[in-house]
């Protein structure tokens, strides 16, 4: 029996860990960092995550179940909106520890949004202060946190880099010190609560954004529409849906091209995450206001789990 699996029975510290923030921030690369593993997709557009999400850290000494979610934001202008601000919001009601994930040396009027939501939390709050790697001059590194300790009482303050994964482990350290004990709550094989179909949906989402964020920034989501699995092989259809014709023609591209582009992309995506071969195959469809509309959205998985 393993370390990890001796832990589990006796007991350990086990617990929620909430990762909020203003938009674009880098939580979805702080999980990734942190599980060593994609769960969550990036990309540099603000509000690419729209779901919350679990990933779940096994470690010897402690099991982390972190909460992605989106970024918090100013609006609700549509029911997509309201579904991204109403997820990230209920993900800090039943947390163990929540973990406010900022800018080094950069402070917005989003990240005073972010600290109001959290006056009413009981959880503790650790600040993990992101991208320390882009400035030279480490000398305004302890400035920077006194001044945000200034900002609230905060159960720690941890300079990181998530995309250098620089310091991930004393964020870690501080985290385990404020869970309960108990035994693990997912086996030691789960890295996430989310399934293939749901990661194969997002890959599609996330090379749309990479390649078409500027045309197409919010307009478009991808459904699973069929799923066939033989031995390592997988065959996926999606369908990308967008909310005008003309999108459709953007997203299409001269000759198909640009879909093309999309699709393979996120075929070499999806090999890498599911360990085997994938033939993809998208449609581009129009549906107008799907964003807006709340049986749309249910029906293309944008409801709370």
């Amino acid at each position: 029996m393993s370390d990890t699996e001796n832990a589990g029975q006796a007991g350990q510290p086990v617990g929620f860990v909430a990762l909020v923030g203003r938009p674009n921030v880098g939580k979805s690369t702080l999980l990734n960092a942190l599980l060593g593993r994609k769960v969550s997709i990036v990309t540099r557009k603000p509000q690419t995550t729209r779901h919350r999400i679990l990933g779940i850290h096994h470690r010897d000494d402690a099991q982390i179940i972190y909460v992605d979610t989106p970024g918090l934001h100013e609006g609700g202008r549509t029911a997509m909106n309201r579904y991204m601000n109403d997820a990230a919001g209920s993900a800090l009601a039943d947390v163990d520890v929540v973990v406010m994930l900022t800018e080094a040396f950069r402070w917005t009027p989003a990240d005073d949004r972010v600290l109001e939501r959290l006056e009413g939390v009981r959880a503790p709050v650790i600040a993990a202060m992101n991208k320390v790697d882009r400035v030279a001059d480490k000398g305004r590194l302890l400035p920077a946190i006194a001044e945000m300790d200034q900002r609230r009482d905060f159960a720690a303050v941890i300079p990181l880099s998530a995309e250098k994964q620089d310091n991930l482990d004393a964020l870690e350290t501080a985290i385990i010190e404020h869970l309960p004990t108990g035994p693990a709550l997912f086996p030691p094989e789960q890295t996430s609560d989310r399934g293939e179909q749901f990661m194969a949906a997002e890959l599609v989402r996330e090379q749309l954004m990479r390649h078409l964020g500027d045309e197409l920034p919010y307009a478009s989501t991808v459904e699973i529409e069929a799923w066939e699995q033989e031995g390592q092989l997988r065959r996926i259809a999606a369908i990308i849906w967008v909310e005008r014709p003309g999108q459709r023609r953007i997203v299409i591209g001269e000759g198909g091209e640009r879909t093309k582009q999309i699709g393979a992309a996120a075929r070499r995506e999806m090999e890498r995450l599911f360990g085997g071969r994938v033939y993809l195959k998208l449609w581009v469809k129009v549906r107008e206001g799907w964003s807006d509309d709340a049986r749309m959205l249910q029906a293309l998985g944008y409801r709370e789990e």
